[in-house]
């Protein structure tokens, strides 16, 4: 079956060549230069033209030029790490080069944002409440999870087994509620339970966007709390220019768990062709918090180690009016899941996760006059088993193995019916079958299938700008009976309308208050309807709820942005009120099981999905960055969030604490011979959770010392990166009430991490 859908995704990603014109057909294209307030040239910087989904560098005298350019508008968006970003609408055909002029700046900005608009815009021009981390940036957060790479966004935060794996949360919510996407497509997983994180590596992507709030109108279900969508890079393009082949290096070391680490990318184009291939490889050993703890008097979590490899393999071709990209991406691993005080037994017999996941992806892009047809497809197979004892050595079955197949499309119609009129509409499809097996069977074997269409539409006149959305969805799973379980076949199905509407109104002076009113849903998972067995992982049996209804939740959140030459400043308080409220809870009781691997009988608490009429959840996020002088930038960031069980007037759970961090950072450009070097000192101050749900624990406040320094170097006509950081540089003991180790050990000691990056 991959075979066939192999061989016809590179049929389908030939056609756009059929689309180009012959040699007599008119052809214009768009060149320009780039440099800085001097006037001297910035080598290196990207071009990228949305539409076309078309990037090229510039050169070492600062051009850059596309060739056969169909005659439109377009948006022109040009980055270079240490410039302000600059985003502007050009015109092809043009006959003189575009002058582009990009300051120096330390504020993280961006100059595009894709998902919150399925569409190419500015940020500032959005009314959601949006986040981004890119380039630089990125690359010094680079974690093997891809929570933990985003943690330090203003009202995202990490459900955290060690450092090894995490889920994202987003304003209090979590797990299904936060849809992770794939270059645009979706990520589905097992990432139902509390110590699954998503499959997919932040070292893949050149920027990872991230909705705050509800964005069902946009993705469908599962988007009730937020959306993070991690983006690949353009591939390369050698149109009207000679092929080339670059390629470039990376290699850590962390001190803390002996982890290392590397990443390998080479790519390349000629003529319509680019092309790139990627490699991560990481491995690490277990954990070292700070010695005290009356269960880790050495400090050692033992069963925390972890190794992976992951990588990508893209072809595009770029026609005038056409282009296509076919992508396979690989993430597998496997990962140690400490389940309760560390014990060296553990090394040999704790709990792992075997993780593999495949993805084929083919994205199209055509022009049609005034219109954009895209479509997006993707195939992806998922694997993930539980091993213990005698399985983690392959003498006996997994004690859970889960393989879920799923194809996803998008096709969306983009057009700009004028200057101040653009949206999108668009249908979505969704086919999954879900096949259980290994020693316990965890859920019954399903299929699930769903469609939907929308439409969303954006219009812009003087200061105001008006955004306004409405989505259709259906969706139906039919499981399979399951005497294990209890079940016999039922199928549930589910339909739900959402809409959205939003407002930005540019106040001048870089001021701009924005007001958004949503409403979103989500489908019940096959976990929280069906399961009943153990989680040796998180040493609990854990219980179903097939009568669960679908969630539906109405979000209302007024902001504030204001952006200045020097600062800027931006502040969202929210209220998400959500229906039938889902989560799990401790019985107070437990089940008895034989470990089916060694025999001995275990006393697991038993814990079952419940769901409530109703829950709310309050909050604020900011974030500030100030140049405080030429060589100087202070940033900071504070979130904060309360939720209740509306019913019971209990704490929902895994709510994060108040946190407020500071960063400074100075910079400066020659010195010791560095391109942007700078040293950094940032403070965590996270406060005591006491606002906890029934048979959770509170947590004490704390604080952590963050320490970073690097630069950029040229060395024999390359460039080098080298990137220093300390985490918890004093070393100090705390329990994070975010983290499933807090109940029995500390988290993660002192790390000093040492990153080189090089382009061959």
């Amino acid at each position: 079956m991959l075979r066939r859908l192999v061989a016809t995704l590179l049929c389908l990603a030939a056609l756009p060549l059929a689309a180009q014109p012959d040699g007599s057909a008119a052809r214009a294209s768009l060149r320009g230069v780039v440099r800085d307030s001097s006037g001297a040239p910035i080598p290196g910087a990207q071009a990228a033209i949305d539409e076309l989904s078309r990037a090229t560098r510039t050169d070492a005298q600062g051009h850059w030029s596309f060739a056969d350019v169909p005659a439109g508008r377009y948006r022109l968006a040009i980055r270079r790490a240490g410039y302000s970003p600059v985003l502007q609408v050009v015109s092809a055909p043009t006959m003189a080069p575009l002058e582009v002029v990009l300051r120096t700046s330390s504020l993280r900005l961006e100059a595009l944002t894709v998902t919150a608009t399925r569409a190419g815009r500015d940020p500032d021009a959005s009314p959601l409440s949006f986040a981004a981390i890119s380039g630089e940036r990125l690359r010094r957060e680079h974690e093997v999870s891809l929570a933990h790479a985003l943690d330090g966004l203003a009202g995202v935060r990490t459900l955290s087994t060690g450092e090894q794996t995490g889920k994202p949360i987003i304003r209090g919510l979590t797990g299904p509620r936060v849809l992770v996407l794939d270059n645009g497509l979706r990520s589905d997983d097992f990432s139902w339970s509390d110590e699954d994180g998503p499959a997919i590596d932040s070292r893949l992507a050149q920027r990872i966007e991230v909705i705050r709030g509800p964005a069902s109108v946009l993705y469908g279900s599962d988007a009730l709390g937020g959306v993070i969508n991690v983006v690949a890079d353009e591939l390369p393009d050698a149109r009207g220019s000679a092929a080339f082949v670059r390629s470039s290096i990376e290699g850590y070391f962390g001190s803390n768990k002996n982890d290392i680490g590397g990443l390998l990318r080479a790519e390349g184009g000629r003529g319509a062709i680019g092309w790139r291939a990627t490699i991560v490889g990481r491995q690490a050993g277990n954990i070292h918090a700070p010695p005290g703890a009356p269960d880790t008097p050495t400090g050692e979590l033992y069963d925390t180690d972890f190794a992976s490899v992951n990588g990508e393999l893209a072809l595009g071709v770029h026609g005038e009016k056409a282009s296509a990209t076919l992508r396979y991406e690989r993430y597998g691993g496997n990962f140690g899941l400490l389940d309760g005080p560390p014990v060296v037994e553990d090394n040999r017999e704790g709990p792992r996760r075997r993780l593999a996941d495949d993805r084929v992806q083919l994205s199209s892009n055509w022009l049609l006059g005034e219109y954009r047809l895209e479509t997006r497809s993707q195939w992806q197979g998922h694997s993930l088993q539980e091993v213990v004892g005698e399985s983690r050595a392959g003498l006996a079955p997994a004690i859970f193995d889960l393989r879920l197949s799923t194809f996803s499309t998008d096709v969306l119609l983009h057009h700009a019916a004028s200057e101040w009129l653009t949206g999108t509409i668009g249908v979505s499809g969704l086919w999954q079958d879900n096949r259980s097996t290994g020693q316990v069977p965890l859920v019954p074997d399903a299929r699930t299938s769903g469609f939907a269409v929308f439409a969303l539409e954006q219009a812009t006149h003087g200061a105001w700008s008006v955004l306004a959305g409405l989505r259709a969805d259906t969706r139906s799973v039919s499981a399979a009976a399951s005497p294990a379980l209890g079940l016999v076949a039922q199928v549930r199905d589910n339909s739900a309308v959402t809409g959205q509407v939003g407002l930005v109104y540019h106040a001048g002076s870089g001021v701009s208050l924005t007001a958004n009113l949503g409403r979103a849903f989500r489908a019940p998972t096959l976990y929280e309807l069906f399961t009943d067995g153990p989680h040796l992982g998180e040493n609990r049996w854990e219980v179903g709820l097939p009568g669960a209804k679908p969630e539906e939740s109405t979000n209302a959140e007024v902001g504030a942005r204001w952006q200045g030459r020097h600062a800027r400043l931006e502040v969202s308080v929210y209220k998400n009120q959500i229906d039938n409220f889902l989560y799990i809870q401790a019985t107070g009781d437990t089940v008895t099981f034989i470990n089916p691997d060694k025999g001995d009988t275990l006393a697991l608490p038993r814990f079952r999905h419940l769901q409530t009429a109703r829950a709310t959840l309050r909050g604020i996020d900011a974030t500030f960055e100030a140049e405080a002088t030429p060589w100087l930038t202070l940033r900071g960031r504070a979130d904060f969030v309360h939720g209740v069980n509306e019913v019971t007037r209990e704490y929902l759970p895994a709510l994060p604490p108040f946190r407020f961090d500071l960063e400074t950072e100075w910079h400066a450009s020659g010195v010791l011979g560095a391109r942007h070097p700078y040293v950094n000192v940032a403070a965590e101050l996270v406060d005591a959770q006491s606002r906890v749900g029934p048979f959770d624990e509170p947590t004490a406040a704390f604080g952590l010392l963050h320490l970073g320094m690097g630069g950029e170097y040229a060395i024999g006509g390359r460039s080098l990166t080298i990137d220093l950081r300390l985490r918890n540089a004093l070393n100090t003991a705390y329990h994070n009430y975010l983290s499933r180790y807090k109940t029995f050990a500390f988290e993660q000691g002192r790390n000093l991490t040492l990153r080189l990056s090089m382009g061959l």
